[in-house]
C-alpha cells in the first residue's frame, strides 16, 4: 500500500517545495516595500482612527516583525497564482482530458477570486467594523492602537475572506468532476450555515458583528455554488431515473 502512494508523495512533496519557494521569493522581494505596503495596510485603520488618537508599537521588536508580517501577506498575495498553478499540477494526473484543460480557468479564476475576497474585505469590512469597534467607546477611552497587533489582525482577515471566495471555485472543479450536486449541496446547506458561522467564528475578532460580516458572504457564496452545481453537474430527478430504467430494461428485452 506504501509503495502505491510513495510516487503520490513524492509529487506532493515536489509541488508544496515549489509553492513554498515561491512563498520565499516573494515575501523576500516585498520586503523592499513594506514601508508603502504597510501605509496601504493601516489605511483603513487611520481613517477610523478619532481625532487625538494615533497608532503606537508597545515593544521594541515590534516595528521588525510588522515589516516582516507585511511583506508574508503581500507576498502570499503574489504568489497565489503559482500555488494556485502547483495544486492544479498535482491533480491534474487523476483528471481526464477533457477535464485537464480547464487548468488555466482554474488558476485565473480562483487568483480573481482570491483577490476580490481580499477586496471586498479591504474597502468595505474593514472600514465598517474598525469605525464600529474603534468608536464604540470612544467618549470614554482614547484609542491607541498597536501597529503590530493590527497587522496580526488585518493579515487574519485577508486571507479568511480571501478563502472564503474561493467557495465557488472548488465547487465549479468538484461539479465538473462529479463529486457533488447540486441536490447534495442542497441537502447538507444547513450544516454548512453551521459550519460558516464556526468558520467565521475562529477567523474574525470574538464579537458578533465581524462574523455576521464574514458569514454572510459565505452563505450567499455557498448559493452561489448550489446554482453552478446545478449548471455544470445537475443531480437527475426521480423521474429521470425512472425513465432511464425504463429505457433500459426496453432495450434488452429488445435485444433478448
Amino acid at each position: 500500500m506504501f509503495e502505491d502512494l510513495k510516487p503520490h508523495l513524492i509529487e506532493l512533496r515536489k509541488r508544496l517545495f515549489i509553492s513554498v519557494l515561491a512563498l520565499i521569493v516573494c515575501v523576500i522581494g516585498c520586503f523592499g516595500f513594506w514601508e508603502f505596503i504597510l501605509a496601504f495596510i493601516s489605511a483603513p485603520l487611520k481613517g477610523a482612527l478619532p481625532e487625538g488618537s494615533d497608532i503606537i508599537f508597545k515593544e521594541v521588536t515590534e516595528p521588525f516583525f510588522t515589516a516582516m508580517k507585511v511583506a508574508f501577506i503581500a507576498g502570499l498575495l503574489v504568489a497565489c497564482p503559482v500555488m494556485f498553478w502547483q495544486f492544479w499540477l498535482f491533480v491534474a494526473p487523476g483528471l481526464y482530458d477533457n477535464e485537464k484543460k480547464f487548468v488555466i480557468p482554474f488558476v485565473f479564476c480562483a487568483t480573481l477570486m482570491f483577490f476580490l475576497g481580499a477586496a471586498f474585505c479591504y474597502y468595505f469590512v474593514l472600514p465598517t467594523g474598525l469605525h464600529f469597534l474603534i468608536n464604540f467607546g470612544g467618549q470614554l477611552f482614547l484609542a491607541l492602537p498597536s501597529i503590530g497587533e493590527y497587522v496580526g489582525f488585518f493579515t487574519k482577515l485577508v486571507i479568511a475572506f480571501g478563502l472564503s471566495f474561493e467557495l465557488p471555485v472548488i465547487s465549479f472543479f468538484l461539479a465538473k468532476i462529479g463529486l457533488i450536486t447540486d441536490e447534495s449541496l442542497k441537502a447538507y446547506f444547513r450544516y454548512a450555515v453551521v459550519g460558516i458561522f464556526i468558520f467565521a467564528a475562529v477567523m474574525t475578532p470574538p464579537d458578533i458583528f465581524s462574523q455576521i460580516m464574514l458569514a454572510a458572504p459565505l452563505i450567499v457564496l455557498y448559493a452561489l455554488s448550489i446554482y453552478i452545481a446545478k449548471l455544470v453537474n445537475p443531480a437527475q430527478n426521480d423521474d429521470e431515473d425512472d425513465e432511464d430504467d425504463e429505457g433500459t430494461e426496453l432495450e434488452k428485452s429488445q435485444n433478448a
